[in-house]
C-alpha cells in the first residue's frame, strides 16, 4: 500500500517517529492553512487547517508502513495526540465517518497513491479550541514572548518554508521582522 503524508509546517523538518520512505516533495494539495494554533508544549502559534483562508502549497512523502493503521499511529505519535482524539489525524479512506480534506482528495484522484495522512488540527487561541485568533491576536501573542519561548515560535515561522505564505505571517514579518530563513527551503530528492 502506498501511503503519503501531507505536510506544510515541522514535520518538514522535524518526523520525530514518523517514519518517511522518501524526501519531502513540493507539489502537495493546495490547503487552507494559517498560523492559528497556540501549542500546549510550546510557544509556536503553529500552522493548521483554518476554512475559509486562501490555500497554499504543500509538500508530502511517503510513509514507511505497512498500512494506514500504522501510518496514522505513527504521525498521531510524532503530534501527540492521544487516542481519544481519531479526528484530529485525517486520512483518506477515513476512518470511522471522518470528515474528508476535500483538497486532498481532489489531489489523490489520479495519482497512483493509495492513501494519505495529515494533522487535522484545528485553530486553537486562548485555550479555547476551534478559536481561530484574529491577525492582531496571533502578532501579539507572539510579540509577548521573551527569551527562549520567543526564540523557538520565531524558528517555528521563519523555518517554514517561504512559499507557505499566509495572511497572518505577513503581519508577523512586517511587525516583528521575522523573515523566512534561508535553510527555510525543503530539500527534496533529485
Amino acid at each position: 500500500m502506498n501511503i503519503v503524508c501531507i505536510a506544510w509546517g515541522s514535520l518538514l523538518w522535524k518526523p520525530g517517529p514518523l517514519k518517511l520512505a522518501s524526501g519531502w516533495h513540493p507539489g502537495g494539495p493546495l490547503l487552507p492553512l494559517e498560523f492559528a494554533r497556540d501549542s500546549d508544549d510550546s510557544a509556536e502559534l503553529a500552522l493548521v487547517l483554518c476554512p475559509g483562508v486562501p490555500l497554499v502549497p504543500t509538500y508530502w512523502a511517503y510513509v514507511d508502513a505497512p498500512d494506514l493503521d500504522t501510518a496514522r499511529a505513527m504521525l498521531a505519535a510524532r503530534e501527540k495526540i492521544t487516542p481519544g482524539h481519531p479526528e484530529s489525524i485525517g486520512s483518506i479512506p477515513a476512518i470511522d465517518g471522518a470528515p474528508v480534506q476535500q483538497e486532498i482528495a481532489a489531489w489523490l484522484r489520479g495519482r497512483r497513491i493509495d492513501a494519505a495522512i495529515w494533522t487535522a488540527l484545528p485553530p486553537k487561541f486562548a485555550g479555547v479550541g476551534g478559536r481561530m485568533p484574529s491577525a492582531e491576536e496571533a502578532v501579539g501573542l507572539l510579540s509577548r514572548l521573551s527569551g527562549e519561548t520567543r526564540a523557538a515560535a520565531e524558528f517555528y515561522l521563519r523555518r517554514t518554508p517561504p512559499h507557505i505564505d499566509t495572511r497572518y505571517r505577513r503581519l508577523v514579518e512586517a511587525r516583528l521582522g521575522w523573515r523566512p530563513l534561508r535553510e527555510a527551503a525543503v530539500t527534496c530528492p533529485a
